[in-house]
C-alpha cells in the first residue's frame, strides 16, 4: 500500500544538504527549499531513510517523515498552500 508523506530537513552541512536534496529528487516532489511530498511504497520508504540515514549527520542533522496516511482515495487538494501554489508532478510510469 502507498502512503503520501511529507519530507523535511534541516541539514548544517550545504555539502550533505545537497546529497540529501539529490537523494529525495529521486523520491519525491520538491515542494520547498527543504520539503518533498512523496508518494511511496513501504520498500521505497525503506530504501530512503536508509540512504538518508548513511548521509546525515546524527548529532548535527535533523529530518522528519511525516505519514499523510493512504494515497488512494486522497486528492492533491488536500494540501493547501498560503501565496505562491505548488505545483504537484503526478508520478508513474512513462513511457520514452
Amino acid at each position: 500500500m502507498r502512503h503520501l508523506y511529507v519530507v523535511t530537513y534541516d541539514i548544517s552541512s550545504p555539502k550533505r544538504w545537497r546529497r540529501v536534496f539529490r537523494t529525495m529528487r529521486g523520491f519525491g516532489d520538491h515542494l520547498q527549499l527543504s520539503v518533498f511530498l512523496c508518494d511511496l511504497p513501504l520498500m521505497e520508504r525503506v530504501q530512503m531513510q536508509a540512504l538518508l540515514h548513511e548521509i546525515i549527520h546524527h548529532e548535527e542533522d535533523k529530518v522528519m517523515i511525516v505519514d499523510l496516511g493512504p494515497t488512494e482515495g486522497r486528492t492533491i487538494q488536500s494540501i493547501e498552500t498560503i501565496g505562491i501554489p505548488v505545483e504537484i508532478t503526478k508520478r508513474g510510469p512513462q513511457v520514452v
